[in-house]
């Protein structure tokens, strides 16, 4: 059987609602198993070119479904596309050899392709490159498993913890390393993370459940959830999306962090910053510190009040 790839520039943006979409109906054009992947970790997330998606096909690709993908794309409507023949591998790895492990902290991040680590003290996650976000490869989650892993290292104290938008899993995993025995839940707004999180629990020996150092794992918009209201308050609240939708969120993560509690945040330019940090301000919360790895940053904030 041949495998085909068509790889299309695009923007973060337009990756994540292309990956995102559970309508799609990729029967109109070949069915394809669509893949993104960040080109440049250091350009502005919303130029065309740095992300791309690739589209693979088990049959040549039409023209005509082509330029359906493009249609997909909006900043790609002058990009020259094609498609290329693979070579008669598992595409799958293919995609995947790419991906280097990273290091964050005391963590080692790689895919099941590559090695974990045989350091001493580091502590490595297997974690597939997929549709579900959080992989460790982009920077906003290796600053927030560098962030956290910072603030065990200070003597933070966590009993209970959450991850919004938890995508993959991997920043719930770290802080259930980090803190043994808390408690610990996660939630997604995409239901194609709820399978994610329990394979990849499975694969890192990470227990899912109810009961302290288990994770819990919902679906739920933001933190319209009765398990995780009836869970609060939390030591600690980590949401790795996005600037827009974290601003929205500023008072419900204060409605359910605890007095000193703390809020790690992510998924921001530098250039959002101010305005993220202002809405939980305006919650209670102080700016503790902030951590910068090319243009994307992680927000650490205390609650220190009422807002």
């Amino acid at each position: 059987m041949d495998n085909w790839k068509v790889t299309i520039p695009c923007t973060l943006a337009e990756a994540q609602a292309v990956t995102d979409d559970m309508t799609l109906d990729d029967s109109a054009f070949g069915s394809p198993s669509l893949v993104a992947s960040e080109v440049d970790a250091y350009a502005d997330p919303q130029e065309s070119g740095s992300w791309a998606l690739h589209a693979y096909f088990t049959e040549e690709p039409q023209g005509a479904w082509i330029e359906t993908l493009r249609g997909l794309v909006p900043s790609a409507t002058s990009a020259v596309l094609s498609a290329e023949l693979l070579p008669d591998e598992d595409w799958v790895t293919l995609s995947q050899a790419g991906l280097e492990p990273i290091r964050a902290g005391r963590f080692h991040v790689h895919t099941p392709e590559m090695p974990a680590s045989d350091e001493p003290g580091v502590r490595s996650f297997e974690i597939p490159a997929s549709l579900a976000f959080g992989t460790g490869h982009h920077n906003t989650t290796r600053g927030c498993l560098m962030m956290l892993d910072s603030m065990q290292a200070a003597g933070t104290h966590v009993t209970s913890h959450i991850d919004i938008g938890t995508g993959t899993g991997l920043l719930a995993f770290a802080a259930m390393h980090l803190w043994p025995g808390a408690s610990a839940i996660a939630s997604d707004i995409d239901p194609v993370c709820g399978p994610a999180v329990e394979h990849n629990a499975a694969a890192n020996a990470v227990p899912m459940g109810d009961g302290p150092g288990e994770l819990a794992m919902v679906i739920a918009e933001g933190l319209d959830d009765a398990q995780l209201q009836a869970r609060a308050p939390y030591d600690l609240v980590i949401a790795n999306i996005l600037a827009g939708p974290l601003i929205d969120l500023a008072a419900d993560v204060a409605s359910v962090t605890g007095a000193n509690g703390y809020a790690v945040l992510s998924g921001l330019l530098g250039t959002q910053s101010e305005a993220v940090a202002g809405a939980y301000r305006a919650q209670g919360f102080a700016l503790e510190d902030r951590l910068d790895l090319g243009d994307w940053t992680v927000l650490r904030l205390c609650k220190t009040g009422a807002a």
